[in-house]
């Protein structure tokens, strides 16, 4: 039986053997491993945690504004570093889903060295947890997909890595979450490279704004129908570009647009999920929403319901 109590004060004290009168930087998602692991080292080493949120311009639709107001709540020392170009100009051309992640991997800890001198940090914290470095591969285990957190640090990377969270599963960050009375313990998982896993083919602003438009009305869409009883609440649900053009009619015109893919799993550790039986009158408004929305409806003409379980698939589709 998972002790969140005990682990919490092993962790306190491992983190002060470790950090000693030394600063440290955490990157800070809004997600709840990193809020989580931000809160154990705050109560550990005080201020002398310097958390960074970098906003990559793969972010939901208002989770920046959302995210900065949670942690100054949480009396998280906080930098807002706004880097979407850095990002978008470092991912022109690149669409395999590999180098994706371990591009955006290598700028976060590009960001954080960059940033890093400014409060003498030398030490970097991260809520990695064990399906990151598990589905990352390494030793006997197969390479599923790279965590950013883990297939994306750079050899020559100058800071030393602080992961207390390291071992535990996803239910057990939650148990921590509620013990710690974090805001965000049942908030929904996000993927670290953000929208950017959840474009298929080249990240492009426009795109990615597509993306991010179509998962704020599958979010919009299964939260209300949640509210209303008509369905139990999923653990992840989301909308993928996909990169599959398809034949459509706009008016008495053909047309050429994308298609969006929509998911919706239920899970415990996040090492499986099940497909979830969202009902026919909720994944209806979904698509409406989408196919009618003013910013989408000229450019997305299909709307389909992803029903594969993890395995043989995984949640996210890159």
């Amino acid at each position: 039986m998972f002790d969140a109590a005990e682990f919490v004060q092993e962790q306190l004290d491992a983190t002060r053997k470790q950090v000693g009168d030394r600063h440290a930087v955490i990157a800070v998602s809004g997600g709840v491993d990193s809020s989580v692991a931000a809160a154990i080292v705050k109560e550990a080493i005080g201020d002398r945690l310097h958390a960074i949120y970098v906003d990559t311009g793969f972010m939901r639709k208002g989770e920046t504004v959302e995210v900065e107001q949670m942690y100054r709540r949480m009396g998280l020392n906080l930098t807002v570093v706004h880097a979407a170009d850095e990002y978008f100009q470092a991912l022109a051309g690149v669409t395999d889903p590999e180098r994706k992640r371990k591009v955006i991997g290598e700028r976060f800890i590009r960001i954080f060295e960059r940033e890093a001198p400014k409060t003498g940090a030398k030490v970097l914290v991260q809520g990695t947890i064990a399906p990151d470095w598990i589905e990352s591969g390494g030793g006997n285990r197969d390479t599923i997909k790279s965590h950013h957190n883990v297939g994306g640090l750079p050899e020559d990377m100058e800071m030393e890595l602080c992961e207390p969270l390291y071992h535990l599963y996803k239910d057990e960050v939650r148990t921590l979450a509620r013990h710690l009375g974090i805001e965000v313990a049942e908030r929904q998982p996000f993927p670290g490279p953000g929208l950017a896993v959840r474009v298929i083919g080249e990240l492009t602003p426009e795109r990615v704004q597509i993306c991010r438009e179509a998962c704020h009305i599958v979010e919009r869409e299964i939260d209300a129908a949640v509210g209303r009883g008509e369905m139990e609440a999923p653990w992840q649900y989301f909308a993928v570009l996909t990169n599959t053009p398809t034949v459509g009619v706009q008016g008495d015109v053909r047309a050429y647009g994308e298609t969006v893919a929509v998911r919706a799993v239920q899970s415990i550790d996040a090492m499986t999920a099940m497909a979830l039986p969202v009902p026919w009158d909720v994944l209806g408004r979904i698509s409406r929403g989408i196919t009618n929305h003013p910013a989408l409806k000229d450019k997305v003409n299909r709307v389909v319901y992803d029903v594969t379980d993890k395995p043989p698939a995984t949640v996210e589709w890159e």
